[in-house]
């Protein structure tokens, strides 16, 4: 492909994404494709002469737009929002253009300066510690998803509590073995803390109980786990706190979970992936107090800052126990650069050497909304998470599971476990709304996630209509 053809195919790929969001809400959110029916749309083989763009933009129609599921369409209530935009779209291509492998500074100086200095940005409009830009002892990185950056955190913290502080370049272990170290975390928070346990050797992780009517973590239960593994020998090593967990947007009292964590020596992270979005918004960051004694925390822009999948923060309060965790020095990555001590080489932040330029979309995204577009998005959302709520607590036969703090409105049905599946099943039926049901103290509720980019409020008032005709 020629330069001139490319530009002329790429106009006509960006005329067929935006005509594809024009249209999103005329398609079923979800495909009506059987288990290999994708796969039987395309040939054995692959081709062995070149075939005409043309023919490949067709079958993005005939082959892959059947078989796609509304992530950005206007009734997407399901999950949570894994958001898009059009800033970020190009941010990405442009990324893919310049084909940048930012592994050390010397190999893109660009792609490692722009992170830091836009995530030193989200700093001060998150409100989080100052001491977390990399101008401080901590610093951010840009990593795949939260389970990646949970998955690290978790690998400092077992490093540390086997040698007890900095890890000999020797690797010789001095402190507790990972066998018999203990993570905790709540019984709500999402299954990458108990799956980045399991990953990363540790013997034990305790899933505590939470408090009735918040579902966040129980501080009391928290000390008495503690407690109990202390008294058996065993070392508690790591503790998450939840900010909006995936079932219910609970939120753990950062602060309590912090004090009790560094007492007993731990390391403290925070799982912020989908409501750390919202403190972009100051009137939200009072479900963050504490954060000033976490040692690392994550969100993801991915969910709900308009930057497409993947770009998930991970903030630390010093990176210089990451950086011992994770640097291995071979012949052939010793540079000058590196060794002067004043560049960053974030393949010392996270576990794949290779890492692609993923903060050029997020910068796209901050420069083309500005903080007050963001934060005017977020606000909506919330506000219609909120009313929505409202509905259905003025309901007699509905009532609310867990409180709103942000965007996600979990209920049920006071008739029980099927009627609460029966309004399910009558939205998504509808082919233009889609939510998803989960279980909370042994019963079924429905969730309604707020926030894919293009929901308004008639899209919310279209599905409180097929709720109230299903109760």
């Amino acid at each position: 492909m020629t330069a001139d053809e490319f530009r002329r195919h790429g106009k006509a790929l960006v005329d067929w994404i935006a005509d594809h969001w024009e249209t999103l809400d005329e398609r079923p959110i979800r495909p009506a494709v059987t288990p290999g029916q994708v796969r039987d749309a395309l040939p054995d083989a692959a081709p062995e002469r070149p075939e005409p763009f043309s023919d490949v933009l067709a079958d993005l129609d005939r082959v892959v737009v059947p078989g796609l599921t509304g992530w950005q369409a206007p009734g997407w209530f399901a999950y949570f929002p894994a958001m898009a935009s059009f800033p970020a779209i190009l941010g990405e291509l442009a990324a893919a253009g310049l084909a940048q492998q930012g592994m050390l500074w010397s190999t893109s100086p660009a792609t490692t300066e722009v992170e830091s200095h836009v995530l030193d940005w989200l700093v001060d409009l998150m409100g989080v510690p100052q001491t977390w830009k990399t101008t401080g002892p901590g610093g951010g990185v840009l990593q795949m998803s939260a389970s990646d950056s949970t998955h690290t955190a978790l690998v400092v913290a077992r490093e540390r509590a086997r040698t007890g502080g900095a890890r000999e370049r020797a690797r010789e272990r001095t402190g507790a073995r990972a066998e018999d170290q203990v993570v905790y975390a709540s019984a709500q928070a999402h299954s990458s803390v108990e799956k980045g346990a399991m990953v990363a050797g540790f013997g034990h992780i305790r899933l505590v109980a939470t408090e009735a009517g918040t579902h966040a973590m129980s501080i009391d239960a928290l000390r008495t786990a503690i407690a109990t593994d202390v008294a058996d020998g065993l070392t508690p090593a790591f503790v998450c706190a939840a900010i909006g967990t995936t079932g219910t947007t609970a939120v753990d009292d950062v602060r309590a979970v912090a004090e009790v964590g560094r007492a007993h020596g731990m390391w403290v992270h925070v799982d912020a992936a989908y409501a750390g979005s919202a403190f972009i918004c100051p009137e939200l960051r009072g479900h963050a107090d504490g954060l000033e004694l976490v040692d690392s925390y994550t969100f993801n822009p991915h969910k709900w800052l308009a930057t497409n999948f993947d770009c998930s923060v991970f903030w630390v309060a010093d990176r210089q126990p990451l950086i011992e965790t994770l640097s291995i020095l071979p012949p052939y990555l010793v540079d000058s650069a590196s060794e002067s001590g004043a560049v960053i080489d974030y393949r010392d932040w996270h576990v794949p050497l290779g890492r692609r330029f993923r903060a050029l979309k997020l910068w796209f995204v901050l420069r083309s909304y500005g903080a007050e577009g963001l934060r005017a998005m977020i606000r909506e959302h919330v506000r219609l998470a909120r009313e929505l709520a409202g509905r259905v607590a003025a309901h007699d036969r509905l009532e609310l599971v867990a409180p709103t703090p942000f965007a996600l409105v979990s209920f049920a049905h006071v008739d029980g476990d099927e009627a609460t599946t029966r309004i399910a099943d009558a939205v998504n039926a509808s082919g233009h709304s889609y939510l998803t049901t989960s279980v909370l103290d042994g019963r079924t509720y429905v969730r309604v996630s707020i926030g894919a980019p293009t929901t308004r409020a008639e899209h919310v008032d279209r599905l409180w209509d097929l709720i109230a005709a299903a109760t």
